[in-house]
């Protein structure tokens, strides 16, 4: 795959590639996107690897539900990669470089990551970007999963957000989602009923083991927070790229905003699921 033919391939619509970032990178157009946004592995130093339980009914099924009607449950394996790095900012670093001459000038750089690597993250890019270029850090906070007893248990992601342009970028401040007042009765009903701008602390529960939006894809990150990112820091009719595309959230987030995506990762596996979840929305298959 050339340059020419991907190019040719991004003059309209969305698309899906399957290859190594490193390399695609350097093969797209430059200031394309005005919105990167990024999921890579958080270097957990284990396997990611959730598998699901697809369910269907069946009158020799062993499991009963509701009314006595009798399933059959069978187990589904999901994708699984290892998320072990002996240099993990080699890997990232160049990556993320690599994504800026993809940006318009005013666009910005969302990463996502926790707090095994956030600082030493931030570090570098303030390094590579200009501590003038970071705007936020944003704390996805939810609230799931085992307590532990030796520390203040680990319930949040860190989301880095830089801009290209130390001076100019998007933001579409009427387009954020109000959420409710924690304590309506002090702000009068008026300001209740519209409710208020989040900052930059969002609450915002894990996808649901068992709902509609679930892939089976393990990390894959809830619709409602990429959909935030997109629809205030991108335009409708903009393109937003993703080169840990794991389960396609990015994609069904900026289509469901307006926007065409591009996406990309190196693994068959979530390309495939890229596939199945954006199909509605007719993107193209580029491969490496």
């Amino acid at each position: 795959m050339g340059t020419l033919r991907l190019v040719a391939s991004m003059t309209s619509g969305s698309r899906i590639v399957l290859g190594d970032s490193a390399k695609v990178l350097k093969e797209l157009p430059p200031r394309f996107a005005r919105l990167v946004y990024v999921d890579p592995p958080f270097n957990t130093g284990g396997v990611q690897k959730r598998d699901r339980m697809r369910v269907t009914r069946s009158a020799k099924g062993k499991r009963r539900g509701f009314g006595g009607a009798r399933y059959e449950v069978e187990r589904v394996a999901s994708s699984v990669y290892a998320d072990t790095f002996d240099d993990y900012l080699a890997f990232l670093m160049p990556r993320l470089e690599a994504s800026l001459r993809c940006l318009t000038d005013d666009g910005s750089l969302f990463v996502h990551l926790d707090w095994r690597e956030v600082h030493y993250v931030k570090v570098a890019l303030d390094r590579l970007i200009g501590r003038d270029h970071f705007q936020n850090e944003i704390v996805w906070a939810y609230d799931y999963g085992g307590r532990g007893k030796r520390k203040w248990p680990q319930k949040h992601d860190s989301i880095l957000w830089y801009t290209k342009s130390a001076h100019d970028w998007v933001f579409e401040y009427d387009a954020i989602d109000r959420i409710p007042y924690m304590a309506p009765s002090l702000v009068g009903p008026e300001k209740a009923a519209r409710g208020k701008t989040p900052t930059d602390v969002w609450w915002h529960t894990i996808v649901p083991t068992s709902g509609r939006e679930k892939t089976g894809y393990p990390t894959q990150k809830p619709l409602g927070i990429l959909r935030r990112i997109v629809r205030v820091h991108s335009k409708p009719g903009d393109t937003v790229l993703d080169f840990f595309a794991g389960s396609g959230t990015t994609g069904e987030a900026a289509a469901l905003e307006g926007r065409k995506f591009v996406l990309v990762d190196n693994r068959a596996s979530a390309v495939e699921t890229c596939r199945r979840r954006l199909a509605a929305y007719h993107p193209t298959g580029v491969g490496f």
